[in-house]
């Protein structure tokens, strides 16, 4: 009995051929100084000077027991007290992380959400945080953790959304952020800190992101492409109206269930 041998198989890729290499594609981003951040850093600053200045003249820092979250008095009609507590701080060294961390994860973030969508995520994160901070928390607080939270937030959402064009790095900087809010919140479980405000602040600066953050795609003829964003302006309005609306609502039922004694 014969039999014929199989034939050899060639090897893979065959030795005339070279594998693929990667190909590199020039890839532009706009470019956007991050002003309403230093706006912000400079506003804060400013404030917390009057604080200090108002504590050496007079011995108690009125700029504070006007802005801070006081549970009773926004019941009985302050309600600007939802909003002030982010630029209002309690000592040098509070200020101090906060401005840090918001020069941090700033510029970043106004880079790739624009001027305008950047300070309207600082104010609904800050407001979200003391809005979830009035509900289930009867503790005074201030600082601007609640809108750094909502930082935190808006760039986990970023990373996730847009994961499939940033890659590995959009994997890593998910990781990095929210081992960075886990940590804070392990923290913030201690006495005197305001986890209330870092949850709502998480979760307002979260929702807004996710429908109103930037959607990336490529645009252009290879190699020369550039980033744009999906996301439209209308989008943009709707999310921010959505966001506000939603927890200006839980405030107003907490507000009438509490001042109905119920």
């Amino acid at each position: 009995m014969s039999f014929n041998p199989p034939p050899e198989v060639p090897p893979y890729p065959p030795e005339n051929q070279t594998e693929p290499q990667p190909v590199v594609a020039q890839v532009s981003y706009p470019q956007v100084k991050p002003i309403v951040t230093y706006l912000i850093m400079g506003f804060t600053i400013f404030v917390f000077l009057l604080q200090y200045g108002s504590q050496m003249i007079y011995g108690d820092d009125l700029i504070a027991n006007l802005g801070m979250k006081a549970n009773q008095e926004i019941i009985q009609g302050q309600l600007w007290r939802l909003f002030t507590p982010m630029f209002l701080h309690g000592s040098l060294l509070h200020i101090g992380f906060n401005m840090y961390a918001l020069y941090l994860f700033g510029p970043s973030l106004e880079g790739r959400f624009g001027h305008f969508r950047f300070l309207t995520l600082y104010l609904l994160g800050g407001f979200a945080g003391n809005v979830v901070s009035f509900i289930f928390s009867p503790a005074y607080s201030l600082g601007s953790s609640t809108a750094i939270f909502g930082l935190l937030g808006a760039e986990m959402v970023f990373s996730y959304q847009n994961k499939k064009l940033l890659g590995n790095r959009a994997r890593r900087v998910l990781t990095n952020v929210i081992v960075i809010a886990g940590i804070n919140l392990i923290i913030g479980l201690s006495p005197g800190i305001d986890n209330w405000g870092h949850i709502g602040g998480l979760i307002g600066g979260s929702l807004f992101a996710w429908y109103a953050g930037p959607l990336l795609k490529l645009e252009g003829v290879f190699p020369n492409l550039t980033i744009m964003d999906e996301r439209e302006p209308r989008q943009v309005f709707t999310a921010a109206l959505g966001v506000g609306a939603l927890f200006a609502l839980l405030a107003g039922l907490f507000i009438f269930i509490k001042s109905r004694g119920i």
